[in-house]
């Protein structure tokens, strides 16, 4: 049960081929280059698209980004994937959900644990815990702590209301999430490995896309709140500058402030090329 709610968590915070898409890509980068604020809206725009691969490419540097290639081909890091929470327990998730009779031993799962639970307690408990965590601990920015904290309040209110214990939802949401881990065939470190960065992150893409369905059966529709997010350009200086978003996740204000700056002529978000970095420079 822990593998299902793993995946479908991971997908919130958070977010995800061919000829036709390099061909887009390539003539993307060749147009006039991204305002701070367009940039962010492009990135956003990938997550509601669920296009893993096209965020991974466009959050870094062209030069990162092959540098991140051969860091996951050596298992040193699975950004972005490694960003989101529980990723350490991802391919065991995805493992759970891909065996042979992952239907029956998740719904077995689900009605000793969750049938017919209120889950508003434990998630009160888990949102003041997270928060906590986010504020005072961890390896975070500013900005991390100024955005994470409202993104975890506002799942912890939708969690405490959602009908979590619903035994239709879950039979179905449970088959979905089966059939789209048993298609991206991601169920141990050593296959995300194989298949590379770029192929891993387009059948993870998949298995977001059903997350972020799943969760809307529930009445979280992440995809509606990302499209209506509103940006706007706070302040650029020289190749820095501030970016405000507003957003509502679940019905709950979310209001923050990212960090971008520019590099070779093209804007990123500071975090993402913080942490992308971080990941290449692991040993």
């Amino acid at each position: 049960m822990r593998a299902l709610l793993c995946l479908l968590l991971a997908a919130c915070v958070a977010g995800l081929s061919g000829c036709e898409r390099r061909q887009e890509a390539e003539a993307e980068r060749a147009a006039e280059p991204l305002t701070p604020g367009e940039t962010v809206r492009r990135l956003t725009g990938h997550l509601v698209e669920n296009d893993l691969e096209a965020f991974a490419r466009d959050a870094v540097t062209p030069q990162l980004h092959a540098q991140l290639e051969q860091a996951w081909r050596e298992g040193r890091t699975r950004w972005p994937l490694d960003q989101l929470p529980f990723a350490q327990h991802l391919p065991r998730a995805m493992a759970a959900l891909s065996a042979a009779d992952a239907e029956t031993t998740l719904q077995q799962g689900f009605d000793r644990q969750l049938a017919n639970a209120s889950l508003a307690s434990a998630a009160e408990f888990l949102t003041v815990f997270t928060v906590q965590y986010i504020t005072q601990q961890g390896d975070f920015s500013v900005g991390e702590r100024e955005h994470y904290p409202q993104l975890v309040q506002a799942l912890g209110t939708w969690a405490g209301q959602a009908p979590i214990g619903d035994r239709a939802r879950a039979r179905v949401v449970i088959a979905r999430m089966a059939a789209a881990a048993r298609e991206a065939a991601l169920d141990s470190d050593a296959a995300y490995a194989e298949a590379g960065m770029a192929a891993s992150l387009q059948r993870m893409s998949r298995v977001l896309a059903a997350g972020k369905q799943s969760l809307a059966d529930y009445g979280l529709d992440l995809d509606a709140d990302l499209r209506a997010m509103d940006v706007q350009l706070l302040s650029q200086t020289g190749d820095l500058a501030r970016v405000r978003m507003q957003y509502a996740l679940g019905g709950t204000p979310i209001d923050t402030i990212v960090q971008l700056e520019r590099r070779d002529g093209t804007w990123y978000v500071s975090d993402f090329l913080r942490r992308a970095e971080a990941a290449v420079t692991t040993e």
